[in-house]
Parts: structure tokens; sequence; C-alpha cells
């Protein structure tokens, strides 16, 4: 747990970005602090399914950890004496490897033949999630400066991952899901499908029915922040059991941001 004095900074002080580290993950304790990171958000806060194994580890881990590339947040003021010193967390894998090695973690939710078809440099992001204490602060754009960084040093052209709505039931979220697919619809050449018995439609309700502002406030945090950087949803949306979530595919292609978006995107500045 974080520790009172820390808890106290956070509730009486902005966070600036000197407090802050943002770095791959380069030694096995970056990545444990990481996983109990995760085990926090994913398994505690929202109910996801965890091993015999994980449970008592306290750590969310699956296959894929090994081939993916972890960018973590680090509060500078903890230091590694506090075990919680990773804050935020991304995972990314890049095409090439996933080619090679693993194949996409979402692969198992949505048909990514279109993405794999392209030609063009790829990077699936994935197990997105902040501390609590740090989501009214400016965590999540120091994580997104990383990543921008990521990007341009691979020359990255499209990014794309599963985001999620807590809980499972597809209906209760129908008029944001419906707000995405009519919306922010991928272009043809980057529309991912749901895929299997556990897909779902998007279109669940016809345009005139859907209210914008309730869309928007049922809608995660993390979506939005991808709409407003001139992202897409795939076609459909994916149940997800183990995890507790309906999922829909993120996709964001470099080459379709506007000027405006890019700017916010690589220098961390919210556009207007």
């Amino acid at each position: 747990m974080l520790s009172a004095k820390i808890k106290t900074n956070l509730r009486n002080m902005d966070l600036e970005e000197t407090n802050f580290t943002v770095r791959l993950a380069e030694s096995e304790e970056d990545l444990t602090a990481a996983k109990r990171l995760r085990y926090m958000v994913f398994v505690e806060e929202l109910g996801a399914s965890a091993s015999d194994s994980d449970h008592g580890q306290r750590l969310e881990t699956d296959r894929f950890d090994e081939w993916f590339d972890h960018l973590i947040l680090i509060d500078n003021r903890l230091g590694r004496l506090d075990s919680n010193y990773v804050v935020g967390s991304y995972r990314l894998l890049r095409g090439d490897v996933a080619a090679s090695e693993c194949g996409f973690y979402s692969e198992s939710e949505f048909d990514l033949s279109v993405i794999k078809n392209l030609g063009r440099p790829v990077v699936e992001l994935g197990r997105t999630c902040i501390h609590p204490d740090y989501r009214n602060g400016s965590a999540m754009f120091q994580l997104w400066g990383g990543l921008a960084e990521y990007v341009l040093r691979h020359e990255i052209e499209i990014m794309f991952g599963v985001a999620s709505f807590h809980g499972t039931n597809a209906e209760s979220l129908a008029q944001p899901l419906s707000y995405l697919h009519h919306n922010h619809l991928a272009p043809e050449d980057l529309r991912v499908k749901a895929k299997g018995e556990h897909s779902v439609r998007t279109d669940r309700l016809p345009p005139e029915k859907v209210d914008r502002p309730t869309a928007i406030r049922d809608m995660p945090t993390l979506i939005k922040a991808y709409l407003r950087l001139g992202g897409f949803i795939g076609d459909g949306a994916f149940v997800d059991i183990d995890f507790n979530t309906v999922d829909v595919c993120l996709l964001m292609d470099t080459k379709r941001m506007s000027q405006r978006h890019r700017d916010y995107y690589v220098r961390n500045r919210s556009p207007d």
C-alpha cells in the first residue's frame, strides 16, 4: 500500500513532471512491480480472474508478458523501498515480434487480418493501468509521452488494442457502444471484427436513439481520450468473462491523425 505521507501529498499537490520517470522495464523487479499494479487494478478493483498462483503472489500475469515491452511510470518520491513504485503501466507488442514469436493478445477476441495484411509497422497496446491515487493528475499524460517516444523510435504507424467497459452486460452499454459504432467506426482498411461466440454487436441502437451526453458519460476515460486523439473502433465488441469486461478494439493510424492531434500526442498538450 502507498504510505500515508504520500497519500496526503497526493491530495494536496499537483503531480509535476519531475515527480515521474517513464521508461521501459529494465529488470525483473520492474516487471514484478508492474504486474503487482495490474493485479491491484484488474483483479482487485475490476474483478478479473486470476490463477491461484497469481492470487498468492498478488500478481496479474499471462503467457504474453515475456514478449511485450513494458512501459512503466515510476513515482520518484516513493523509491525502491516501496514495492509499489510503479504507478502506471502499458505493455507494447510490435508486429514483427508478434509475427515471429507469439501472435497478438487480442487475436482471441478480434479478427486482425486487415491489420496483419497491411504491411505497415504496428504495435499492440494492452494492460493500460494507473494506480487509483494518480488518476486525477498528469500520470496518463506522462505515459503517453513515453508511448509517443516509443512509436517514433520504432517508426510505428498503427496502434491498436483492446479497451474495456466494466461488466459483461452488453445491453446495459447500448448507448456508448452504439455511439461508438455510429460515430467512430474504423475505415474499411482498419476495420477489425469481433469474433467467436462471445462477440456482440455494437450497433445496438439506431443513430436517432443514441443520446450523446449519456453515451459519453458512460464511456471509460481511456476510450474518450483515444477518441480525442482521432481514434477509431473495430466492428463489434467481445464479452470477456474472465476479465469481467466488454471489450472494443481501439485503433489509431498516425497517418490519419490531424496535425492538431499529432501535436497533442507527441507534446503531451491537450487539444482545445
